[in-house]
């Protein structure tokens, strides 16, 4: 049990330590090619720093044979994202930090709460009724990256037409990334390197996954949104932590925002890869319960967004972040009974 918990250690920190640079030359590459503002918070940076949970769903699927572990972890990241949204708030001086970014953010955090839905649904109509599949591909993850490519233009249309969010972005982004220095041949050599390993570390840990479920007796659900759910997030906060740091509060909060409704189109990519059956016939019916607790801590996100609490509580968090916190924890608590064997 012990050399597991050192190789899941190691796996993480490898996750931590490579995905900061993948996030990096990711929007160096952004910058050279002239992409920048909304796309860099809510698109490309969520997609760079989310790498890790795309590929611990290839090494789930293909080499594991766990399609439970890569759902797990891309329902339990959602729910890391958003309690980092907590963490964020503590580091953010002054104001409470949903008072200090766009009510545009409150868009991308309702939109990602479309495919996560379809996901909820999905797992739970697959034992009521027949699967609908076209190339062994269920209709429900069709309908998942439907829903966030519609989701994706819509953001990018509406934030256009508003700039308000769109010009702070790209304010923000060029106090925090600033590339001068890297050509776009290097950036992207290195991006393809940072891939690599990152690619490698996705798999090992789905292998480091399997073998705690086995060792704690444990659900791969709870596993997966536990301990995967993590690890795979290391980049997103330490991106985002970077950002707060730097006054970039609307980058921050679009990274994890954007990093929610990209994480369940993996889903998509993970019934490609999972040749045996459409993989909505054979998950687990608990993820429903953790979709539950991803759609209630979006809720929590979007009303801090909407009401502005001018002030943090005694505790140094404001009220919003509070309960992030209690219903991540009540959360985690649910799951662990409910995943013991």
């Amino acid at each position: 049990m012990i050399f597991i918990c050192l190789k899941f250690t190691v796996c993480a920190a490898i996750i931590l330590f490579i995905g900061k640079r993948l996030a990096r030359y990711g929007d160096a590459i952004a910058e050279k090619t002239g992409l920048s503002g909304l796309w860099i918070g809510v698109i490309l940076i969520s997609i760079a720093t989310s790498l890790p949970e795309i590929f611990t769903g290839v090494g789930s699927t293909v080499f594991v044979n766990a399609p439970d572990l890569t759902v797990g972890n891309l329902f339990g990241a959602n729910t890391y994202n958003l309690l980092n949204v907590a963490l964020l708030d503590a580091l953010n001086k002054g104001a409470p930090l949903l008072s200090s970014v766009s009510i545009g953010q409150s868009l991308t955090a309702g939109l990602s709460v479309i495919p996560l839905s379809i996901a909820a649904i999905g797992i739970f109509l697959s034992i009521k009724l027949p699967q609908i599949a076209f190339w062994n591909i269920s209709l429900y993850s069709i309908l998942i990256l439907i829903s966030y490519l519609i989701s994706a233009r819509i953001i990018f249309g509406f934030e256009k037409k508003q700039q308000g969010l769109f010009k702070e972005l790209q304010r923000e982004e060029k106090i925090l990334f600033k590339y001068d220095g890297i050509s776009l041949k290097t950036a992207s050599i290195r991006y393809g390197l940072a891939a690599l390993i990152i690619a490698a570390a996705g798999i090992w840990l789905a292998y480091i996954g399997d073998e705690l479920a086995q060792s704690l007796n444990l659900g791969q659900n709870f596993i997966g949104s536990l301990f995967l759910g993590f690890a795979t997030t290391l980049p997103e906060i330490t991106v985002s932590i970077a950002a707060i740091r730097l006054g970039a509060k609307e980058m921050a909060v679009a990274n994890m925002l954007g990093s929610n409704l990209f994480n369940i189109a993996i889903i998509f990519v993970n019934d490609v890869f999972y040749q045996k059956a459409p993989i909505f016939k054979v998950l687990s019916q608990n993820h429903i319960f953790t979709a539950f607790l991803v759609i209630l801590m979006t809720v929590i996100v979007s009303a801090g967004l909407a009401l502005k609490p001018k002030k943090k509580t005694r505790l140094g968090l404001s009220a919003y972040a509070i309960w992030l916190i209690a219903v991540f924890i009540i959360g985690a608590y649910i799951n662990f009974i409910s995943g013991h064997k």
